[in-house]
């Protein structure tokens, strides 16, 4: 089970947390996925269904290494437009709320000018802590 830090006297941050501790074991680290399908076709064109898409596949990646979406304890979401995120933050977090609920790893926001993939909006990377037991 991983446990969140907060450092005293700090404010509780949204949608993030400051730091998380892993339990001991194995780590994967999730390669940047972008909200297309396995047939590499985007049925989204917009942020809201491309972040949703996005991390779906990022957690298809974490539960085939025998692992749940609880135990990604850091995250790094790039955007080719930072402006749309803050515009859609409030869907983005139902977005989010539907697969994580309120689990909240180390996260950090970047805005790029483009993405390899020209029609891609969004893409997620992430590391997860393996349970012990999984290989």
């Amino acid at each position: 089970m991983t446990r969140t830090v907060l450092p005293e006297g700090w404010p509780r941050p949204k949608g993030y947390s400051n730091g998380v501790i892993a339990p001991r074991g194995r780590t994967l680290y999730v390669a940047g996925q972008i909200g297309w399908d396995t047939e590499y076709r985007f049925a989204h064109a917009d942020l809201v269904g491309q972040f949703g898409a996005a991390l779906d596949n990022v957690i298809a990646v974490v539960r085939a290494a025998g692992a749940a979406p609880s135990d990604i304890v850091d995250m790094t979401v790039y955007v080719t437009d930072v402006d749309a995120y803050r515009s859609a933050i409030r869907e983005l977090g139902a977005v989010w709320r539907e697969r994580f609920g309120t689990h909240y790893p180390a996260m950090a926001l970047v805005a790029v000018s483009a993405l390899v993939e020209p029609r891609a909006v969004v893409e997620i990377q992430a590391v997860a802590s393996l349970p012990e037991d999984k290989e």
